[in-house]
């Protein structure tokens, strides 16, 4: 998986790759694609690919002479069929003539589905087009192929007469995209490889990394031309696509839902403003060990660790700092450059930590350094999951009393006799209240985003709370939060914690400290 060195056409000023850009332009009309093609200029793009299926009415030399004569960026003509996912259920025949029609007007490229490749080809033999350079494609919406079926379909196409090869696939699993990956930096010929869907979306950026000639982002989010497509927006302001270059180092974020987290912003961003060659993104993961033995080389250097797999990442590991070993739970995981073993290491516990004692001193009160505020407290911890055990050892590190709730008993009962603390039922939490001025922390993802009407704990339980924190942030304050503070408690956000434990994962991913000011002010916008 290390990239070897691709041939490219030279980038352009400003940039450190030769992928292009392309918006996919799915007006009902042409003056609406008129429209579209200068926001995709005005938005950054290098090309449009014009899908004529999406016409609501096709006038083919009418149509394709207005859109050549006026085009702001190169054209890519799409007219895709049914059959290959596309929304054109017409005659065979005419559909071929449009595209024919368009390399004779002059389009800068068109689309060609490798099922009609060969009879297409025979049809243009010994006619000249200036300068149209015609894309082979092939879509397969179920899975991605064996790296021997990729490599022999890269292969069929080429006999075509291709000028470039395309292949879309789908992930069922984000251990696909490797094999795309591979068949990428090895490709002789100017390859477009994707692979659909969320557990695909590595394949849209980091093929900048691997060599890919062109990805799609699109003009607003939701309007799609095949599943899993980003913005053209995130590709160029997000992920600063245009500087991802084949030494850019590749961190993420790994969890089982992944798009709600904030962390790709705020290290994407911190990077760019540091100047660090490094790219960060959502990675959906099913089975982690299986990620990490298939995402193996030098490539990937570090990983930002969340629900579900904070527990089993403390398995995969080569290496364990004690500390995480003591929580039983790893937030961090580096490859270490010189022997590519795999550390893993807890930031969460000083993140939610710091930020609960800071919510109990007062912002502005300071207070003694050397006692914590959490001594001799009642703390109770919603959740025995990783977050919940970084919290619950962090809190007894600091001489709190610890209880933990959960919704399985057990689990409780088995996290609390690891700490010595006590343990509940969540459905007991309600009545729970031996004394007034306790601290609650919810670890799980109950009021997340998009079930924001979901609460652990009544309301009326909350009065016996001095101080409620939620690791929850999307949305920052949650229904437990708003509620707490109805009912007097001080508030600490989720934001704290994130904010706390990404200096840590900062410093470990790059080795430089953490610029603080930076991180909040970035994460003042959100």
């Amino acid at each position: 998986m290390d990239s070897p060195n691709v041939l490219f056409t030279a980038p352009s000023a400003g940039r450190k790759n030769a992928t292009l850009i392309c918006a996919p332009i799915m007006g009902e009309s042409i003056e609406k694609m008129k429209i579209d093609v200068e926001n995709a200029k005005a938005g950054g793009a290098d090309v449009v690919e014009i899908r004529l299926d999406s016409l609501r009415t096709f006038d083919p030399y009418q149509d394709l002479t207005t859109l050549i004569q006026h085009h702001a960026l190169p054209l890519l003509f799409t007219y895709r069929p049914k059959w290959e996912g596309g929304m054109y259920d017409g005659d065979e025949n005419k559909r071929l003539d449009a595209l024919r029609l368009a390399m004779e007007l002059g389009a800068d490229f068109i689309d060609v589905e490798l099922q009609v490749a060969h009879g297409f080809f025979d049809s243009i033999r010994g006619k000249t087009f200036n300068k149209t350079k015609v894309i082979v494609s092939s879509h397969n919406y179920q899975l991605t192929p064996s790296i021997e079926d990729l490599s022999n379909l890269v292969a069929r196409i080429q006999a075509t007469g291709a000028d470039i090869v395309k292949i879309a696939t789908t992930a069922t699993d984000i251990t696909d995209v490797a094999r795309m990956f591979q068949i990428m930096v090895h490709s002789q010929v100017p390859f477009i490889g994707l692979v659909m869907g969320d557990r695909g979306l590595i394949s849209r950026i980091l093929c900048a990394k691997f060599g890919g000639y062109l990805t799609f982002g699109t003009l607003k989010s939701g309007v799609v031309s095949a599943p899993g497509q980003p913005t053209l927006k995130d590709l160029l302001s997000l992920y600063n696509l245009r500087q991802v270059a084949p030494d850019t180092k590749v961190y993420g974020i790994i969890g089982k839902p992944v798009g709600h987290s904030k962390s790709p912003i705020l290290f994407n961003e911190v990077f760019k403003s540091v100047g660090y060659n490094g790219v960060y993104v959502f990675l959906l993961v099913d089975d982690l060990a299986n990620f990490l033995r298939t995402y193996s080389s030098t490539d990937f250097v570090g990983f930002s660790v969340t629900i579900p797999h904070k527990e089993a990442a403390l398995e995969c590991c080569d290496e364990v700092d004690p500390v995480a070993k003591s929580i039983g739970a790893v937030n961090c995981i580096i490859r270490r450059a010189t022997d590519g073993k795999l550390i893993g290491y807890n930031t969460d516990y000083v993140g939610s930590i710091s930020a609960i004692e800071d919510g109990l001193r007062g912002k502005h009160n300071g207070g003694s350094t050397n006692i914590s505020p959490l001594a001799g407290k009642l703390f109770v911890v919603i959740g025995a999951g990783g977050a919940g055990k970084a919290l619950a050892y962090g809190a007894k590190e600091k001489g709190a009393r610890v209880v933990i709730a959960n919704r399985t008993y057990d689990r409780a009962r088995e996290l609390a006799d690891a700490i010595g603390g006590d343990a509940l039922a969540l459905t007991d939490l309600d009545s729970y209240h031996p004394e007034d001025g306790m601290i609650l922390a919810n670890t799980t993802s109950i009021g997340m985003q998009p079930k924001v009407d979901e609460t652990p704990i009544s309301k009326n339980a909350l009065k016996y709370y001095s101080l409620v924190f939620d690791a929850v942030y999307t949305p920052k304050i949650t229904r437990l939060l708003k509620e707490a503070e109805e009912s007097g408690a001080t508030i600490v956000t989720g934001l704290e914690m994130f904010m706390g434990q990404a200096y840590g994962q900062y410093e470990n991913f790059t080795g430089l400290p953490a610029p603080r000011e930076l991180f909040r002010k970035i994460m003042e916008n959100y």
